[in-house]
């Protein structure tokens, strides 16, 4: 039997009817992340500041962050790594410390203490927004794993630790794991991205970045050694390498490329001058073969030699044989 209308049946069907689409077009409320407060521990580390915060509390609840460990005696990835997000740094501006943070979490506590770690967040020219933690052993040892930042192959790599950079947006509990050593560029537009910002008209745009068709040589320069370096634009964390070819032995130049950190340990007195000279920054070691390194060494000679248009054409025609493959 159909209800008939004004009945209760009637009324009833219709009040049901309403709650249905009321129910439909309201928000959706998501379920609280499970990567909150009951998943992160609220450990006490301590800022490079000296300052003791709460890890989910005043670090991570409410906020965006970029996580990475690290260690200040880390002859290997570690320096890269911060010369990276250093880059990054500069490339978000005004987002740091207003729309993300970033913390830098050393996994050697024992000797990383606050006033170690200021010195080394200076050599990097870190600014507003970048914390660099420590605290106990134990304590950063479980954080990590949580994190997803430790692993147990980590003891097999050379740094102890891999290099993942560890995006999250704690209110939707979305996360991502990136490699700390890529790009800043492409970090940059990967974080844009993840946490859904405009594009800030005051940022470098890709317009501006060099072609991406470049020869294998200089882009090998702009991936791996332009965050700290540049050719003619002057210091940056390390030294401009205008000329270098011509100042330096060709075979220490080549040596000290592959195996930094052998070189200094031995004592050499032109690499020892290089690490005083420029506050004690340790290059990494790029993990580069012998062809290489031949290659990067070719370039810096040819790019210091040869005249822009000579530079620009060998630049087309690598981008055309690039094409043509």
């Amino acid at each position: 039997m159909n209800p008939q209308p004004g009945s209760g049946a009637s009324r009833a069907a219709g009040m049901l009817l309403a709650t249905v689409l009321w129910t439909m077009a309201a928000p959706v409320s998501l379920a609280a992340s499970p990567m909150g407060a009951d998943y992160f521990s609220n450990i006490t580390l301590t800022t490079q500041d000296g300052k003791n915060v709460r890890f989910y509390d005043d670090l991570l609840k409410g906020k965006s962050v970029a996580i990475n460990i690290i260690y200040t005696s880390c002859t290997d990835e570690c320096p890269l790594e911060t010369a990276r997000m250093s880059e990054v740094q500069r490339l978000l501006g005004p987002r740091m410390g207003r729309d993300i943070m970033f913390y830098s979490i050393s996994i050697d506590p024992e000797h990383d203490t606050p006033a170690v770690l200021k010195d080394y967040a200076k050599k990097f020219g870190v600014g507003p927004g970048w914390l660099f933690l420590t605290g106990k052993k134990e304590d950063i040892t479980a954080l990590t794993k949580k994190l997803g930042l430790s692993r147990t192959s980590d003891l097999a790599n050379r740094d102890g630790h891999a290099s993942s950079l560890m995006l999250g947006h704690e209110p939707s509990g979305q996360w991502m794991r990136n490699s700390a050593v890529d790009n800043p560029r492409f970090l940059a537009a990967s974080m844009n991205t993840f946490f859904g910002w405009p594009d800030l008209a005051a940022a470098p745009s890709y317009a501006q970045a060099l072609p991406v068709d470049m020869g294998r040589a200089q882009m090998m320069f702009q991936s791996r050694c332009a965050s700290c370096h540049t050719v003619g634009g002057g210091d940056k964390i390390g030294p401009d390498l205008q000329g270098v070819v011509q100042r330096r032995d060709p075979a220490w130049l080549s040596r000290f490329i592959r195996e930094p950190e052998k070189v200094l340990a031995e004592g050499d007195a032109t690499a020892v001058g290089l690490f005083r000279k420029y506050k004690q920054v340790r290059m990494p070691n790029l993990r580069l073969g012998d062809e290489e390194v031949a290659s990067l060494v070719a370039y810096l000679d040819v790019g210091v030699k040869a005249p822009a248009s000579r530079v620009a054409a060998e630049g087309h025609e690598a981008a055309h044989a690039h094409h043509q493959h």
